[in-house]
């Protein structure tokens, strides 16, 4: 028989329950790890379901202190912010480590999304750079028809040697989450940070969330675009522009709409 945490229905035989022993397949949780949450989210999440505390699960997420690291990543990648895959994992109801949690996640990634980094790579991207512009991506994209875009518009500007200028970085280098009654604040976006776009050229040192496939997909190959900004309207859709005359327009529309009665 086979050790663990059984789900035993009354309706069983107890020839059934012997069989389930036999085979070892014990009950386990369907834990769904959304896109665009971070490790210190994930940790929140599995510290409510009383699996392990979150900084327990933080430690097994960094080079250092990680029991695991998949030897896949480069030497350079210290966290794996971005590299836990969001998915549906089945995990035992009890006695889950969060080394056991960090393997099944970076399995998930080795899976689902190496192999389309490795046979789509048209724009030469390093992985983690490649992963930290799809976090970037999967925090800015509310609708999957403009994910494509976004994902466009943020190449476009790294090619141009634009600053980035997106809020959700802003947002993750000073542990903050606006909402729109309460938008960053030009003192926030001026606050210096290594993750702040506002202020540093390129991408942040590292992701700033787990990308979903399809911000992973958009983002490898994104369209050829003219445009250079977007704002994000109140509905989650937004509004591109080629030129910052248009894009200012496009914000000052936006906030007359948003605060008419």
């Amino acid at each position: 028989m086979q050790a663990g945490t059984y789900d035993f229905s009354s309706r069983l035989s107890l020839g059934e329950v012997i069989k389930q022993l036999e085979q070892g397949v014990p009950a386990t949780n369907q834990v769904t790890i959304p896109e665009g949450w971070t490790i210190e989210e994930m940790g929140a999440h599995f510290a409510k379901l009383g699996y392990f505390s979150s900084s327990e699960f933080i430690a097994a997420t960094t080079r250092k202190t990680a029991s695991y690291f998949p030897e896949w990543l480069p030497q350079e990648v210290e966290t794996l912010e971005g590299f836990l895959f969001p998915d549906t994992y089945a995990l035992p109801l009890q006695g889950a480590t969060p080394g056991d949690v960090v393997k099944m996640m970076t399995d998930r990634f080795a899976e689902v999304a190496l192999p389309l980094y490795r046979q789509g790579n048209k724009n030469k991207l390093s992985l983690k750079d490649w992963v930290t512009l799809s976090s970037i991506v999967e925090k800015e994209a509310v609708l999957q028809t403009e994910r494509p875009t976004i994902a466009a518009v943020f190449w476009h500007r790294l090619q141009k040697n634009m600053r980035l200028e997106s809020d959700p970085t802003v947002e993750y280098g000073l542990k903050i989450k606006q909402t729109p009654e309460n938008p960053l604040t030009l003192e926030q976006v001026r606050t210096a940070n290594p993750f702040n776009t506002y202020l540093n050229y390129g991408l942040p040192p590292h992701p700033i969330a787990s990308p979903g496939l399809a911000s992973l997909e958009a983002t490898l190959d994104p369209p050829p675009t003219d445009f250079l900004f977007f704002v994000a309207r109140y509905d989650g859709s937004h509004v591109f522009s080629r030129t910052l005359v248009e894009h200012e327009q496009a914000i000052a529309k936006i906030a007359e709409q948003f605060s008419s009665p």
